[in-house]
């Protein structure tokens, strides 16, 4: 059996190492333990997952907070921290991050057009920015298993108001296939074997 070439990975329609950045948003205490759409723990794997494979692949990743600075707000969960090292995350008042200078900047500044979105709550701060980047011309991929509402039905909602007005929904698993697509690439091959099978029920 054969591959086909490599297609072009910047201006591939699916998702590529070279054509994606990452996007998470509001990954702090209380914002997961108010999530009642899926279990946090589950949730807070995933979405481990999901910054894993944006290290191993590469990914820009823009980070944003809320009411840290104020004072009103815990920083990002650790998880996610150990994680992403060095990753800056760019805090803000406002509950949509798009109304943000420096979170649009940041985005803008990676050069990506797809943009692989996170964020709690559903409801809010993942909806929010999507409709606006997909207004601004962006292809917008929630990963649906790593995010959560405040109830199933909020977060139902959301998702469903999103991919109305275009966004592309995902799942983790899907999104890791995606960037790998081929286990012949070798330089990654082994490192996602690992990340996806390390969660539980997968």
């Amino acid at each position: 059996m054969t591959s086909q070439p490599i297609r072009d990975p910047a201006t591939d329609h699916l998702l590529t190492p070279e054509n994606s950045a990452l996007i998470i948003i509001d990954y702090q205490p209380v914002q997961v333990t108010s999530v009642a759409s899926m279990d946090r723990r589950a949730m807070v794997a995933n979405i481990s997952a999901v910054a894993k494979l944006a290290r191993l692949f590469k990914l820009p990743v823009v980070l944003s907070t809320v009411n840290v600075k104020t004072g009103k707000n815990a920083p990002t969960i650790h998880q996610l921290q150990d994680i992403l090292g060095g990753v800056e995350a760019l805090d803000r008042t406002t509950i949509n991050a798009w109304e943000d200078q420096e979170f649009v900047a940041a985005v803008k500044a990676t050069g990506r057009k797809k943009l692989i979105m996170t964020a709690l709550w559903t409801e809010a701060c993942l909806a929010f920015p999507t409709l606006d980047a997909l207004r601004d011309g962006y292809d917008v991929y929630p990963v649906v298993d790593a995010v959560g509402g405040t109830s199933l039905e909020a977060h139902r909602a959301a998702l469903e108001r999103v991919a109305q007005a275009g966004a592309k929904l995902t799942s983790w698993v899907q999104m890791a296939c995606e960037l790998q697509r081929d286990w012949v690439r070798a330089d990654t091959s082994a490192t996602f074997a690992e990340i996806l099978f390390a969660v539980e029920g997968h």
